[in-house]
């Protein structure tokens, strides 16, 4: 029997453990509602993996094993450590060329999407993650700009004194080795540390990856009040094997593209953070008591930075106004959050607000240097751009849920605030860049949910939703001349969704259909010579369909389903650019053609099989992603795919006190050629990522309760 769980803060979501407790059977969610609450109770579409699934889906380094098994989420690996994952959830997001665009994700309640939008995750740690909650859909916009989904992790709280350590080891060089504990440091304290270390060769020249990834959580509690300390460090050093023409790809997908080798493209990443959560219960604290229930104060602060050669050849940096090949930032953040939580009138309702902002000492070099001897490439040269860039995001909420007769509640909530983005110039020789935009937003949610009888239940979901421009997507105008991208305005949403949630004989399923309708959407113009503007394309419309199942057969099998089906399109046509330089875009792209980076629907299925008289638990995935289009104007796509993983897994008990975990996975095991992600709208061509080819990992992993 599943113990129940300690919940921990998120946005706009208390931690109600007394409303946990009650039923220590079903899947608690905290994301999108104002208190804890079981998962079909969730007016709206909300998925949750678990620490077993995390711990048999491969080593835990990246979302991309795990998050195929939530419909409508596409995570695609870039088998490329310098750039961060592809993630779009019904096809927000799928603009990125690097970073995470149109998504908040969080853990244990910090953002890793920063006040202007964009969003990293390869600091999160998934081997500490006691779950992760994906929302989707239109509850998603009551976590503000920027929110076409969410995807909330949540670190294991300590439950008893334990010690593990962990080995990972794989094809392609992959090595991994992790070390944590936790323990009760009397009747009020407790602490859980990890750290592990990660090293891959990669299946691509100039692909090797280093990492160190720590985090510490300390928590305190006592009659009223609680406590909880979080700190993490993160250190990367990555090559970068850059994308692949179609050609390149079809020839050889474990190639690298000449110029990565060239100018030894590479990338440095180094982030540590802290937050520190305190909450205050008021009351006897039942779960039906009226007036003030408790109230919630978070803070964080945090810094990264970064450093990443691009290949950028010395004659694309002899305009004055290019920035150069090196780029170099540091970014200082912070933010402070604040709310209450009560029950008024049979409505259990919160409200705050919150503030973030942050500083980035951003400068670009040339990726040469002047010596007279042939210009070496791969080093960092002459200051080409210093400025100082700033967000700044002030933000109130308000969301409450109320039932009404026996089988019905309603759901309302709203967001509302501001983000500036300022750049100031410091590098004036080539003009003065510097600029400031103001977006304001108000978005508000409704939701109804009707229990038409126990284990069966009907939502229906509507919303606006907002999303500005990051500070790198106004960074450079779309005519090529200086000067903040002070014409790209924010884009606007309304979403709708109707959804069916059945429990019961061993059966969830999930089900879904979704329309999205956009303004002012924001799109690529032109992405080359590092350098990418960006420009509203008009209307898009986004409609589709998710399912998700999972099906106890009997005591041995278990069947999962994870399946969505999207059509995402420009409802308006636009003109973009062919090619760079371009001081007037001229290439038609029609009304009707497909948002670049978005694939039309995927599946996800795994048959797992547990006999009685075989040791663990044997399992057939099968993954398919459909056709991807590459760029805006459709002359190109990423081919749909298949592949099959095969995978094996054992947990037993070597005494009384320890636990060993056997893990073994053959991946892509038919060896399928496929292009794993893709680059939009990149100007070269080199539109292509490969995904892995067959591999293997072999895991051993140790516990030890004291």
């Amino acid at each position: 029997m599943r113990r129940p769980r300690r919940l921990v803060l998120a946005p706009l979501a208390l931690a109600a453990a007394a409303a946990a407790a009650q039923q220590p059977l079903q899947t608690v969610v905290i994301t999108g509602s104002p208190r804890a609450q079981q998962a079909i109770d969730a007016p709206y579409a909300i998925s949750v993996v678990d620490a077993d699934t995390l711990r048999d889906a491969g080593p835990m380094i990246n979302l991309s094993e795990v998050m195929a098994r939530v419909p409508g989420l596409v995570v695609n690996n870039r088998n490329n450590y310098a750039q961060d994952l592809q993630i779009s959830a019904r096809g927000f997001g799928a603009r990125a060329a690097f970073g995470v665009r149109g998504l908040r994700i969080y853990a244990d309640g910090i953002p890793a999407t920063m006040p202007d939008g964009q969003g990293q995750v390869a600091h999160l740690d998934l081997a500490g993650a006691e779950r992760i909650e994906v929302l989707r859909g239109p509850f998603s916009a009551l976590y503000g700009n920027s929110s076409g989904g969410v995807i909330a992790l949540f670190t294991a709280p300590v439950r008893r004194n334990e010690a593990e350590a962990a080995l990972d080891a794989g094809s392609f060089g992959l090595r991994q080795a992790r070390v944590g504990i936790a323990a009760k440091l009397g009747e009020a304290l407790d602490v859980r540390a990890n750290a592990g270390v990660v090293d891959s060769d990669g299946f691509r020249p100039q692909s090797a990856a280093h990492r160190t990834l720590g985090n510490v959580r300390l928590g305190w509690k006592g009659e009223r009040d609680s406590l909880v300390l979080l700190a993490s460090d993160h250190r990367q050093r990555a090559q970068d094997p850059l994308g692949l023409t179609r050609a390149q790809l079809d020839a050889d997908a474990r190639s690298t593209t000449p110029q990565a080798l060239q100018f030894d493209t590479r990338k440095t990443i180094a982030q540590t953070q802290a937050g520190l959560q305190w909450r205050h219960r008021f009351g006897g604290g039942a779960p039906d008591e009226a007036g003030l229930r408790e109230s919630t104060l978070m803070v964080y602060e945090g810094r990264r930075a970064v450093t990443q050669w691009l290949a950028i050849a010395p004659a694309t940096q002899a305009p004055p106004r290019h920035g150069g090949g090196v780029v170099d930032f540091e970014r200082d953040y912070r933010g402070i959050e604040g709310r209450l939580a009560g029950r008024i009138g049979g409505a259990d309702a919160v409200v705050g607000v919150n503030a973030e902002s942050q500083d980035d000492d951003r400068r670009g070099y040339e990726n040469f240097l002047r010596d007279g001897k042939g210009q070496p490439l791969g080093f960092i040269g002459l200051l080409r751009r210093d400025e100082r860039n700033r967000a700044d995001t002030r933000e109130g909420f308000a969301q409450a849920s109320v039932p009404f007769g026996e089988a019905w509640a309603l759901s309302a909530g709203v967001r509302s605030g501001r983000v500036v983005l300022r750049a100031d110039d410091r590098y004036l020789s080539n003009g003065n860049d510097s600029g400031r935009l103001e977006y304001r937003y108000t978005n508000p949610v409704l939701g109804l949910r009707w229990t038409v009888r126990p284990g069966w239940v009907l939502h229906a979901g509507a919303a606006r939703g907002y999303e500005s421009p990051t500070l790198g997507e106004l960074a450079y105008r779309s005519d090529s001349a200086g000067g903040f991208n002070d014409r790209l305005k924010g884009q606007s949403s309304r979403q709708l969704e109707l959804g069916s949630k059945l429990r019961g004989r061993g059966l969830e399923l999930d089900a879904v259909v979704f329309g999205i309708d956009t303004r002012d959407e924001i799109g690529v113009l032109t992405n080359a010579g590092g350098r990418s503007s960006f420009q509203n394309t008009g209307r898009t419309r986004r409609h589709g369909a998710e399912l998700a199942l999972g099906w106890q057969i009997d005591t041995t099998w278990k069947l999962q389903l994870a399946a969505h089906a999207l059509r995402a399109r420009y409802r308006d046509g636009f003109l973009t650019c062919s090619g760079v330089p371009c001081t007037a875009p001229t290439l038609p792209v029609a009304a009707g053609n497909r948002i670049a980076g978005a694939p039309a629907g995927g599946v996800h299925t795994e048959l797992a099989w547990r006999p009685a008289a075989l040791p663990g638990e044997f399992a057939l995935e099968w993954r398919a992603l459909g056709r991807t289009p590459v760029n805006d104007a459709n002359t190109e796509f990423a081919g749909g795919y298949a592949l099959v993983n095969l995978r094996w897994s054992h947990r037993v008990a070597v005494g009384a006190a320890d636990t060993l975990e056997l893990l073994a996975r053959i991946d892509n095991a038919a060896d399928r050629r496929h292009a794993g992600s893709v680059i939009v709208n990149d100007a070269n061509g080199r539109f292509y990522e490969p995904g892995a080819p067959r591999s293997v990992l072999a895991s051993v992993r140790w516990r030890h309760t004291f």
